[in-house]
């Protein structure tokens, strides 16, 4: 199998630690890092010392001289995922581009359009659709042991602070840009990307943050016959819950990144209750509380402790890699990244916060 010749900008968090990791591992069968594209002089000095035999780069505009590249991941800062992958796609290049994808919708269209005009890929990475929890919890949910779902909980919560770039609006940043794409993205994949799904009520304010953006949110999510998704993003929450709960008719699964549980009921198991008007009495005849004890039935298991950072990352570059040589669909399209965006975007206009930086 040959590999590909890739190029990367950025050196942070995400260039480095996330894709990073995964050039450097044993699942890479599909690309060869070229290029790594980095302001910081010491991080290029990391990179060639990483990556032998790749070349280094201050600019990303000097990708575009060179070209001999496949795949042009952009991981540089997400004020900066729009203008780059615009003027990447309209030289022709393919581009897998950090989410945020974009800050808006009418970004994310006009991406969209100049990929289909210059014929390039446009891949919008979105590793946790591919995590075990939420491919786990999709499973559970079609097989109907959980009967109908009525609402599904999202936490991406914890007790901490930031104060780093990410906390600055004019950087595109704040908890619902920089992590929002993860809960939403899950939330609109539970409601099936339907037409008709829409963010119903949101909320964004500050608590802990040292920038102007956002550190904490509420945002719902539904379709007419679907359940309601409950979405939190939130960094004053010392007590957070687990990453995932989905109720059913009939039981919940309760679930985070490494494990989960399912409790149920099976139809039948349980006699009917038939409907009482009149108060409920014991054979003394004092009043007793409707309660009984159900015949349930009980599930759990784990997950590889950092799949979404492994596993994950490696099914998102297995899939560019057969949308570039054999033109196979992409899972996670642009188009719903789009609407992942447009749902962002349009909790910013419902919520403005003031401008500080």
């Amino acid at each position: 199998m040959k590999k590909l010749e890739l190029a990367v900008i950025g050196q942070g968090r995400s260039g480095k630690d996330i894709h990073g990791r995964y050039y450097r591992s044993p699942e890479n069968e599909y690309f060869n890092v070229k290029y790594v594209v980095e302001q910081d002089e010491f991080r290029r000095k990391v990179a060639e010392e990483i990556y032998p035999g790749c070349r280094t780069l201050s600019d990303w505009r000097e990708l575009i001289a060179l070209g001999g590249v496949d795949l042009v991941v952009n991981a540089s800062y997400s004020d900066m995922h729009y203008p780059i992958t615009k003027e990447l796609l309209a030289n022709g290049f393919n581009v897998m581009v950090e989410k945020p994808m974009a800050r808006s919708l009418y970004e994310c269209e006009d991406l969209i359009k100049t990929a289909k005009t210059s014929g390039a890929l446009l891949v919008p990475f979105q590793q946790t659709f591919f995590a075990p929890y939420y491919l786990n919890a999709q499973k559970i949910i079609a097989s109907g042991v959980l009967g109908e779902i009525t609402q599904i909980n999202i936490s991406y919560s914890g007790f901490a602070r930031r104060w780093d770039w990410q906390t600055l609006q004019k950087k595109m940043a704040g908890s619902v840009y920089n992590t929002g794409p993860h809960p939403i993205g899950l939330a609109l994949g539970f409601l099936d990307f339907a037409d008709d799904a829409r963010l119903v009520y949101s909320r964004l304010g500050r608590a802990l943050t040292s920038g102007d953006a956002d550190d904490c949110a509420k945002l719902l999510f539904t379709a007419p016959g679907r359940p309601l998704v409950d979405v939190e993003i939130n960094s004053n929450d010392a007590y957070p819950s687990k990453t995932l709960k989905v109720l059913g008719t009939r039981g919940t699964l309760l679930s985070d990144t490494v494990s989960y549980k399912l409790t149920y009921i099976v139809d039948g198991e349980n006699p009917e209750r038939p409907v009482q008007e009149k108060f409920l009495q014991n054979e003394k005849g004092d009043p007793i509380y409707c309660s009984e004890t159900l015949l349930k039935h009980e599930e759990s298991g784990e997950f590889e402790p950092g799949a979404v950072f492994t596993g994950a990352v490696a099914h998102v570059y297995k899939e560019t890699y057969l949308a570039l040589t054999e033109g196979r669909p992409l899972t996670i399209t642009p188009e719903k990244a789009a609407r992942i965006i447009s749902a962002i975007d349009t909790a910013h206009a419902e919520n403005p916060l003031p401008l500080i930086y």
